[in-house]
């Protein structure tokens, strides 16, 4: 009964295929997050540099920039199921290359590089295959806003499990052991895949050649105001937001004095913070009123961002940690449900990939600036700048929303999530 009764109260959880790929992937992505840690806790400890933290920030992201739309391309075109089982097999091997190379003391910065744009490659086709992926799991439409909010505490759930398990590991034993659990995890999500039972995907067939197909995505997306600010928008907040994760060692042993543990504990904080988030949207029962969150949530996180900055506390900058956790979570999670639902289905694919794009895309630019900011100005004033321009952005995507509302108004109407009636 208990086990019904929490399927009722999260919808998504009634499709069997989402139900796989909810556990599948919610222990392979307890190895991503420590494998993130273990990362840029030994990027640090090699380098001293927070400009290096940057670069190999930058290096995993920046194919997600120039690929994702291509990967967008390919997801309309061919059996999704199939790109993410490959990219799956892919990023276990990546994982492997750098426990091999940490376990056998070989490891240098160098290949920190080259496996994060291996493994930027790998992202930029997976995240579009991913997020289109996901009505083809669920059996309801009615389903796909919690299937997406799922997702995202998914992710969250491995960022508030893996970087403390990560603290602990490489405080004990070594963060090689952390890239060895991350490759044996993807043996989850790769036999959740291969264990669901899907319907055959639909594929429009076209003469358009991929340079056309890619070009009329962009149409569609800028000509549709509600999906261009919202892209925009979330464009703005992982340049300004996302580098956050990459200048928390600095936080962790400079500024607050501690070790890999408090590493482990800051970066888990911000997991309770998306988790709670993640629960808040899964259990919502409409996408109507996301665009109200969707105002708020950057201000809430680039709130959390300045005063992490500032703090010299580690309750305080814990605390400010679950805040910029809650407020990223609301902003990406949200985003995606609202795009998720109204866009056409045939051009889902490559819609995604500019989501891909705006969201993964302009990661690196901002784990770069950040990297550089930080060495020439310190990271408490590289933070106060990312934190300022996400309340910055939250006010005027806020002043665009009623014409943004009328915009979506005749899709939501089409699609029986509002009635005629409704104002």
């Amino acid at each position: 009964m208990n086990r019904l009764a929490n399927i009722a109260i999260v919808p998504a959880l009634r499709a069997r295929n989402y139900r796989l790929f909810f556990f599948g992937q919610g222990v392979s992505l307890i190895g991503t997050w420590m494998t993130q840690t273990a990362t840029i806790w030994l990027v640090y400890q090699l380098t001293n540099s927070a400009l290096m933290l940057g670069i190999v920030g930058f290096s995993s992201q920046i194919p997600s920039f120039f690929l994702a739309v291509w990967g967008g391309v390919l997801v309309d075109r061919f059996n999704t199921h199939k790109i993410l089982v490959i990219a799956q097999i892919l990023a276990m091997i990546q994982s492997l290359a750098l426990a091999v190379l940490a376990l056998s003391g070989t490891i240098h910065i160098w290949h920190f590089i080259i496996l994060s744009l291996f493994q930027g490659v790998i992202n930029a086709i997976d995240a579009p295959a991913r997020q289109a992926f996901v009505p083809e799991m669920i059996e309801k439409r009615d389903d796909l806003a919690s299937a997406i909010a799922l997702n995202s505490s998914l992710v969250n759930g491995g960022r508030l499990v893996g970087p403390a398990i990560a603290g602990i590991l490489i405080a004990r034993i070594g963060a090689a052991y952390c890239f060895l659990i991350d490759g044996v995890s993807y043996i989850a999500v790769i036999a959740a895949l291969m264990a669901m039972r899907l319907k055959p995907k639909k594929i429009v067939v076209t003469t358009a050649n991929p340079l056309q197909r890619l070009k009329e995505g962009f149409v569609y997306a800028y000509n549709f105001s509600p999906i261009r600010s919202t892209l925009l928008l979330l464009a703005l907040f992982s340049l300004m937001a996302m580098p956050y994760i990459t200048l928390v060692p600095i936080f962790a042993t400079k500024i607050l004095a501690g070790d890999a543990r408090t590493l482990g504990l800051l970066m888990a904080a911000s997991g309770v913070g998306a988790i709670g988030g993640g629960i808040y949207l899964s259990t919502r029962k409409t996408v109507v009123g996301l665009g109200k969150v969707i105002a708020l949530a950057p201000a809430v996180c680039g709130t959390g961002i300045i005063f992490f900055s500032l703090s010299r506390m580690l309750w305080l900058s814990t605390l400010m940690s679950a805040l910029i956790g809650l407020g990223s979570i609301l902003t990406i999670s949200s985003s995606n449900t609202v795009i998720q639902t109204i866009v056409e289905d045939d051009k889902r694919g490559r819609v995604m990939s500019l989501f891909t794009m705006s969201f993964l895309g302009m990661v690196p630019f901002g784990n770069l600036f950040a990297g550089f900011s930080a060495d020439r100005i310190g990271a408490t004033n590289t933070l106060l700048i990312g934190g300022s321009f996400c309340i910055i952005g939250s006010l005027l995507f806020a002043r665009q929303l009623p014409k943004l509302r009328q915009a979506a108004r005749p899709v939501l109407q089409q699609r029986g999530i509002l009635s005629q009636t409704n104002t």
